[in-house]
């Protein structure tokens, strides 16, 4: 039976929890019933809240899913049996190579420092120093790994995070005002790309680091940001006569919804707007849709632009 909720515990609204695991509102309920968990209590107004520390646990649960394990095994487990799991699909890739911006564990004492300022100064020094497209593919990526499976661990923090989240993000967009904005990067006839996530894709980094590489091989770029509607990119992409629409995927997205989804987007989209799905998902790099681009490795955007540009200029 759900109780009210004590004074001081910091909670979440359900719909903050759909959006945040990609886990269902009926889902939760369903798991309430027969597991026990999640165990929300009462806001005052009646509405069901989760503690934070619960979130966190059906966050992981959620990625356990998403790579073969059934809810009737893994629901009802306590945090750390759920991390024990969680640390056979940790595999952080190879470091980069020596150099700046090469040392992974000076920038996670930083973001375990709550050091936000010098973090930033960090990520920044790397970044001009490598190269913003170096930046991405042999810095931010392999940080980004890591960072996540300190997480599935229990080693990090969800704020900390989100806090070494915010920090690249701002890194990204400051290298991109100095390039003049995407628009000021792209070439005439370049290709217009519009970039978003799914609703059940909160991660935003991903689609940052995408536009930044976007911007650098030449094309014009509009982000809608995360979470958008299906039917809200479709029309975003008539109404800016966009030639590519991308979309950034992580690892923990549900297959069924994720196929569905972009089945239902390539019926929205004109035939000559491709449309390419970037990120770690094995959802589709296992089972290819037709008319869908998988793009595993950010690396070979400046492959795939190269290809859209000899085809159509």
């Amino acid at each position: 039976m759900n109780d009210r909720v004590a004074p001081g515990v910091m909670t979440v609204p359900i719909s903050a929890v759909e959006r945040d695991t990609g886990l269902s509102k009926d889902t939760l309920r369903i798991w309430e019933r027969r597991y026990g968990f999640p165990r929300p209590g009462r806001d005052a107004f009646g509405e069901r809240v989760y503690p934070v520390a619960q979130v966190d646990r059906l966050r992981l649960i959620r990625r356990l899913l998403d790579n073969g394990h059934r809810p009737g095994r893994v629901v009802p487990l306590a945090m750390d049996e759920l991390q024990r799991l969680g640390e056979g699909l940790c595999s952080v890739p190879p470091y980069p190579e020596a150099g700046a911006g090469a040392d992974l564990f000076a920038y996670r004492e930083l973001i375990q420092d709550h050091d936000a300022p010098a973090l930033r100064r960090a990520l920044g020094q790397a970044c001009r120093e490598l190269g913003l497209a170096r930046f991405v593919t042999h810095l931010v990526a392999p940080l980004n790994a890591m960072v996540n499976d300190d997480g599935l661990r229990g080693q990090m923090e969800a704020f900390e995070q989100r806090l070494y989240a915010e920090c690249v993000h701002r890194v990204l967009h400051g290298a991109l005002d100095s390039l003049g904005g995407t628009e000021g990067a792209a070439a005439s006839g370049a290709p217009r790309a519009l970039l978003a996530t799914l609703v059940q894709e909160p991660e935003v980094l991903g689609l940052a680091m995408a536009e930044a590489l976007l911007a650098l091989a030449g094309c014009h770029c509009l982000s809608l940001g995360p979470q958008t509607p299906v039917r809200d990119i479709g029309r975003a992409a008539a109404a800016h006569r966009a030639d590519i629409v991308v979309l950034s995927l992580s690892a923990g997205q549900n297959p069924q919804r994720l196929r569905s989804g972009l089945q239902e987007l390539r019926q929205m989209l004109p035939e000559p707007t491709e449309l390419w799905a970037g990120g770690p998902c094995p959802a589709l790099q296992h089972r290819p849709l037709p008319g869908i681009l998988a793009v595993p490795d950010l690396a070979v955007l400046f492959e795939h632009v190269a290809r859209w540009q000899g085809a159509h200029l």
